[in-house]
């Protein structure tokens, strides 16, 4: 069977070698243009770009896929079926078309729980106690589709996006090969996404990531977690933005954004409710440092305030 794939990142770039490895042919691969990147913003191939490369399979970075030149190479390739990751473009019905099996997805959700563009990060945020993948037959809609293949994966007090994106992109390129291997027999039985639980994971927006320190330290915390690696969560303190990397939230009162005590352990600001007691932050240009470590180059004062 021919697998064409579409995707861009990490989370996809294991999936695409997961199923090199599992010996299907790979005709074509689409992933986004190169982007500027690093510090001299040089134009940077994609992770799916650079396995496909690697492996010598063709690539092919459209801007769109809306023209019929746009989506020739993908119709010439006559792939059986185009599996999709984290690919940051829409198909449209023309594409869905193309493969005689269709288009499979690698969602990182319980669908419908969290469609769309941050599953992720959202999960994290809301507090849930668990995630998954679901391999998805795709259609027109954003998420929508029938389910083919889903499993969960607990989410841990201490997991940050980063973490979950790992355990969940292995997960992902295990599922898609079984469900791979399954497809030319018909194993695969498809699934109506139920009408109750639906849920948006909008795309995370940097304005998003500073503090507001009149929520509550739970969901503060959380947040701190969901923004890590990106676009990391930080709270302006004398007018310089500080990161915050990790943090617990604790039983402690205080005037929201009051810093209630600095020391080693952590520095203790007040939130809505309750408090944060932060463990990890950095400055502008330097490195995420402990909080001890953090103190002994930037002293926070008890009784300051962050802005």
């Amino acid at each position: 069977m021919k697998v064409a794939f579409a995707g861009t990142p990490d989370f996809a770039a294991i999936a695409l070698e997961a199923i090199l490895a599992a010996g299907f042919e790979v005709p074509l691969v689409l992933t986004q243009p190169d982007r500027p990147a690093g510090r001299g913003m040089q134009l940077q191939p994609s992770p799916v770009k650079q396995v496909a490369l690697a492996a010598g399979i063709p690539v092919h970075q459209p801007e769109k896929l809306r023209t019929p030149e746009q989506q020739a190479p993908l119709a010439a390739c006559a792939a059986d079926v185009l599996v999709v990751a984290a690919y940051g473009l829409i198909l449209p019905q023309a594409v869905l078309d193309l493969p005689r099996h269709g288009c499979l997805n690698i969602h990182a959700s319980l669908l419908p729980r969290w469609r769309g563009a941050a599953p992720i990060h959202r999960a994290l945020q809301a507090g849930d106690a668990e995630t998954g993948i679901t391999i998805m037959q795709m259609d027109a809609g954003l998420d929508t589709g029938p389910m083919l293949l889903k499993r969960a994966e607990s989410i841990q007090p201490d997991d940050t996006t980063a973490s979950l994106h790992d355990r969940l992109a292995w997960l992902g390129s295990e599922m898609i090969v079984e469900a791979l291997e399954a497809l030319p027999g018909g194993g695969l039985v498809a699934t109506p996404q139920p009408a109750e639980g639906v849920t948006y994971a909008a795309k995370i927006g940097k304005a998003e990531a500073v503090v507001d320190w009149t929520r509550p330290a739970a969901e503060i915390e959380r947040a701190i977690r969901a923004f890590n690696p990106f676009p990391g969560a930080f709270a302006p303190f004398q007018g310089t933005p500080v990161k915050l990397w990790r943090a617990r939230a604790i039983d402690a009162r205080g005037t929201p954004g009051e810093v209630l005590l600095a020391e080693g352990a952590g520095v203790i600001v007040a939130c809505g409710e309750g408090a944060l007691c932060i463990t990890e932050l950095q400055k502008p240009g330097g490195r995420r440092l402990s909080a001890a470590d953090f103190l002994r180059g930037a002293p926070i004062a008890a009784g300051s305030r962050f802005d």
